[in-house]
């Protein structure tokens, strides 16, 4: 069934971001940093798409970018539950960023581990702490295990990750950040959060830039611009090259523009959703829940039907999320 857009943009907002930060990360956490009403109260740094210390450096970097000096990073889960790290650098250069040559920020990662970070702050402010997570789940599975309160103290879970009944990004049946650690994916969507989901499908569908709307981009003529679009060098090419495509894709961005801004959200479905574990051919796989389907038990008496545990998002307003980074660049 489809559900209605959200209520719009957020008033206030105290926000955590959970990021292997490399390519859209960057612009992700560029638009949280940027946003009236937005308060970043931490990053949590996890293993994924590049070197683990890489990843804070880049988030660091980022922060001084946007003149967000002093947002606390947190250093978190360097590997998955079950397997080695797996990075991407043949998407996003070696340092996550093009391989730009960046200075080192000044800032460095703070005292502390992510885990407890995201503990403790969830629970001192419950009902008030959004989390955006963009990285492979591990973090966020570690802290649940860790204290299982935080699934109802959390205000709103935005995951990026899995796949709605499409296409995988590493494998025909799994997005990146499940693929890597499917095992946390599959406790943090059973936790009980209050969960919505945006997947590799949605991004292939609404979460292009083409070329002419990164050559705006640019055009801008900004600090953040040039910073963006020496960012965003390498992943435009790999998506030119290897996938085909005019322009360059926006899956961490796209999740956060619509966790910041709900009117962004054109069409969303409650689902049933879980993650395949032991599959040989669909390990990280997330199994989506669609109306087409039977009732489960009548096609099948040994199961028995689930209530929905996460709003998937089918559909959003492109030239608003566009337009969303636009004003980020400014």
């Amino acid at each position: 069934m489809a559900k209605p857009a959200g209520s719009g943009q957020i008033d206030t907002m105290r926000l955590i971001i959970d990021t292997d930060t490399a390519g859209d990360d960057v612009f992700s956490l560029m638009l949280a940093l940027t946003r009236p009403g937005v308060t970043v109260e931490a990053i949590t740094i996890a293993h994924g798409n590049v070197g683990f210390v890489q990843h804070a450096e880049n988030a660091l970097v980022t922060l001084a970018r946007c003149g967000k000096i002093g947002v606390p990073v947190y250093l978190g889960a360097q590997a998955p539950f079950t397997r080695a790290p797996l990075d991407a650098a043949y998407v996003f250069g070696h340092d996550g960023m093009s391989d730009s040559g960046f200075a080192q920020a000044v800032q460095r990662p703070a005292e502390g581990h992510a885990v407890d970070e995201l503990v403790r702050r969830i629970m001192d402010a419950p009902g008030e702490i959004t989390l955006i997570a963009q990285a492979p789940l591990t973090n966020i599975a570690l802290a649940y295990l860790r204290e299982p309160r935080i699934a109802k103290a959390l205000k709103h879970l935005w995951v990026m990750g899995g796949t709605d009944n499409g296409v995988g990004n590493v494998t025909p049946a799994a997005e990146y950040n499940f693929y890597v650690d499917p095992e946390a994916a599959k406790i943090v969507v059973n936790a009980g959060f209050n969960l919505s989901i945006a997947t590799w499908t949605l991004t292939l569908n609404d979460g292009l830039w083409s070329t002419a709307q990164l050559a705006e981009l640019e055009a801008l003529g900004t600090d953040k611009a040039r910073f963006f679009t020496d960012v965003n060098r390498a992943s435009l090419a790999f998506a030119r090259e290897t996938e085909g495509l005019d322009g360059s894709l926006h899956p961490d961005a796209l999740t956060c523009a619509i966790a910041l801004d709900e009117s962004l959200i054109l069409e969303a479905e409650d689902c049933v959703v879980d993650v395949e574990t032991m599959g040989e051919l669909t390990r990280g796989y997330l199994s989506v829940s669609h109306a087409i389907l039977p009732d489960i038990e009548i096609a099948d008496p040994a199961l028995k039907r689930r209530p929905p545990n996460a709003r998937v998002i089918k559909k959003i307003d492109q030239a608003g999320f566009f337009a969303a980074m636009k004003q980020t660049l400014l």
